[in-house]
């Protein structure tokens, strides 16, 4: 039989190379664009040896940022990246913990903001209804042992 009239016989297998070509794009886009994504107001957080606060499942939390000039932003609402004022603060914040009144509270203040403003915004917080307030800090480098 001559070779042109033979058939040839079907490949059964699955060619993964562009497959995996295709996953490695992904991962690095994935791993480009994760970072980006974070949200927030950038703060330098001073630095603390305090122990995490549990979180609450499925309750995202409130989160009060000072910046180093003693604007804040609230992590909830339309302008997140925008400064808010108190007034506008204390209305959003009261909504959500009057809906979800087990919601944890954050203040996330630069080190550089003075401790008035931070008190400041903790009153904000206190107007709106906020019973437990936290602070968000950076762990130490080192611990020291007290003595």
């Amino acid at each position: 039989m001559p070779t042109a009239l033979k058939k040839r016989k079907l490949m059964a297998e699955i060619n993964v190379v562009p497959y995996i070509d295709v996953m490695l794009v992904l991962l690095v886009i994935f791993m480009v664009t994760a970072p980006l994504l974070t949200q927030g107001i950038e703060v330098e957080l001073p630095k603390a040896n305090a122990e995490p606060i549990e979180s609450v499942p499925d309750h995202e939390p409130l989160v009060l940022s000072v910046d180093a000039e003693g604007n804040l932003f609230i992590n909830a609402g339309d302008d997140e990246d925008k400064p808010s004022s108190g007034q506008k603060i204390v209305t959003i914040v009261s909504v959500i913990l009057g809906e979800k009144p087990e919601t944890p509270v954050f203040v996330k203040a630069d080190r550089a903001v003075p401790y008035g403003n931070v008190v400041g915004a903790m009153v904000v917080l206190q107007e709106a209804g906020a019973q437990n307030i936290g602070f968000v800090t950076d762990p130490l480098d080192t611990y020291p042992i007290p003595e």
